[in-house]
């Protein structure tokens, strides 16, 4: 990867795990994405009394909520003071049926899990939702709002989430990076980065599967990120729009001043 070893370090806030910068990455005209504007993390439920000062120096303004009502309602976040939240439902058109909703069952019963889930190295449900959030309406509707309230909106510095930070905060992240000008490679690398930055958060999960009798390896493709993942994003948008570019214009349907105004806002 092309950039600073700072590039992508963990912000530590032990309450709050993924939590990363995306700024930083060089891009191919030379410019650079800045940093302190947009971070991502999981959800901020958990955010715990000592780290709340952690937090709220970070500055930050908006956060947008990439969860569906279910999880927001479950496990509302924990705001910093000041800041306004803005909830996006990508997946609120999937058919709550094909939804993981069996995982605390998955997490503690190693028969079930390898039924359900198999032993390879990815997992089906994650790789259509990531072709999903490319074109399900609910998603563009989400990444659409999120992209034009950062490029309109005094909304930075911003915070993007979900629950685990990993899928609907991963093609976020990945799709704005490469939107940006940034490589492929190190938007890639980004992504990854969630297998150091969220999975060591698990370690209790993989302790109890272990001792219920499983192999904790069968969780890696649903608890972590694979490139194969972020690939089939990737191949959707190329498959319906051609490039990023050709997403955010047709896709997302980002008018051209919004696009400019996100450029000039995150890059320097």
């Amino acid at each position: 990867m092309s950039t600073p070893s700072t590039v992508g370090a963990s912000i530590p806030i032990a309450s709050v795990p993924n939590l990363r910068d995306i700024g930083g990455y060089p891009t191919a005209d030379g410019s650079r994405v800045r940093t302190g504007v947009v971070y991502r993390s999981t959800d901020l439920g958990r955010v715990v009394d000592g780290d709340v000062a952690a937090l709220e120096a970070l500055g930050i303004t908006t956060v947008f909520d990439l969860r569906t009502e279910a999880e927001r309602a479950l496990l509302p976040d924990r705001i910093p003071a000041g800041a306004r939240e803005v909830a996006l439902d990508v997946l609120a058109d999937t058919d709550p049926s094909a939804a993981p909703a069996m995982m605390q069952q998955i997490l503690t019963d190693p028969e079930l899990a390898e039924r359900l889930l198999g032993t390879g190295d990815t997992n089906e449900y994650l790789l259509k939702s990531y072709g999903d959030f490319v074109t399900l309406p609910s998603a563009v509707a989400s990444y659409r709002g999120l992209f034009t309230d950062l490029a309109r909106a005094q909304s930075t510095p911003a915070l993007i989430h979900c629950t685990t930070g990993k899928d609907r905060t991963g093609w976020a992240s990945a799709a704005l990076l490469m939107f940006l000008g940034v490589s492929e490679e190190d938007a890639f690398a980004d992504y990854l980065l969630t297998n150091e930055q969220l999975l060591p958060a698990f370690e209790p999960v993989f302790d109890k599967f272990r001792a219920a009798g499983g192999n904790p390896d069968i969780l890696l493709p649903i608890l972590g990120v694979r490139r194969a993942y972020l690939e089939a994003a990737i191949e959707q948008v190329r498959s319906a729009f051609g490039d990023v570019e050709g997403y955010f214009e047709d896709g997302l349907g980002l008018a051209a001043a919004d696009r400019e105004a996100l450029r000039a806002k995150l890059l320097t």
